[in-house]
């Protein structure tokens, strides 16, 4: 399933999730501008388990294969070498924050900035600037955690935006039951769109990630499931607080699109 849009008109400006975006894709640039060999900044800036977990204490004894280019006789070419692990450009445990930037290709990219385009404005309309900003830093650190517990010995670097944008996801239904997502069903013989209920979605894509997290082999690489899960707990548990302590902004009703010709007068 991938959504199109939602059918809640945000009240105000989305600067958190504007500047997030714009983030990420200057930093998606500075990636592209590399070669698909060189690693350094996903190494650099990404959190990589093994060497979080070691603190600096044996970062010089860790070994990873990594893609190089070396001469040959017939000119340039790639190759597989073992080399040490590059030391993190800041604290390695500052890297839980900033691999939230960086992204391993156009789809990952794109698939994270449209998601968080739908979701972000409407959790952040509802939160405030701050409050918002603050939740998605602290579900992305708490989801990069939760990968680093799944596989704490791995070395291959752990980049995205997913884990804190699941934490949006997560806030989201706790936010605004309900929504409406109009979403892209492939099916055998039809590609076409549908009116999905948020938590119906919402809830679809979490139980997706936990059936992959607990059935994939972490040391693999890939997806890093659990840091969805851990990001989307975080959201729930996040906006469920802040809900409580009456601390988010209160719907406005007549803010609801009209895309699906909704009556403005049913709550949220």
């Amino acid at each position: 399933m991938f959504p199109l849009h939602d059918d809640i008109l945000p009240r105000t400006f989305p600067w958190v999730t504007y500047t997030i975006i714009g983030l990420c894709t200057v930093t998606f640039v500075i990636q592209s501008l590399q070669g698909p060999e060189d690693t350094k900044v996903v190494e650099a800036w990404g959190m990589i388990p093994a060497r979080v977990m070691a603190d600096g204490a044996q970062e010089s004894e860790m070994l990873v294969e990594r893609p190089t280019i070396v001469q040959t006789n017939f000119g340039p070419q790639i190759v597989n070498q073992v080399r040490p692990l590059m030391p993190a450009a800041i604290s390695d445990w500052a890297t839980l924050i900033t691999c939230m930037f960086l992204h391993g290709g156009l789809m990952h990219f794109a698939g994270n900035m449209w998601f968080l385009h739908i979701f972000g404005d409407n959790v952040e309309d509802r939160f405030g600037h701050l409050l918002y900003a603050m939740t998605y830093i602290c579900a992305g650190v708490i989801a990069g955690l939760t990968h680093l517990v799944s596989d704490p010995g791995s070395l291959i670097p752990t980049i995205g935006a997913s884990g804190a944008i699941a934490g949006v996801m997560g806030a989201y239904i706790v936010l605004y039951p309900k929504a409406v997502v109009e979403t892209i069903i492939p099916l055998p013989i039809l590609f076409t769109s549908f009116a999905v209920p948020a938590p119906i979605f919402l809830g679809i894509w979490f139980l997706l990630q936990l059936i992959h997290g607990a059935s994939a082999d972490a040391s693999s690489g890939g997806v890093a499931w659990w840091a969805h899960v851990g990001g989307f707990v975080a959201g729930l548990a996040a906006a469920g607080f802040l809900m409580i302590t009456h601390l988010t902004n209160p719907p406005v009703d007549e803010h609801r699109s009209m895309v699906f010709n909704k009556n403005p007068s049913n709550p949220y």
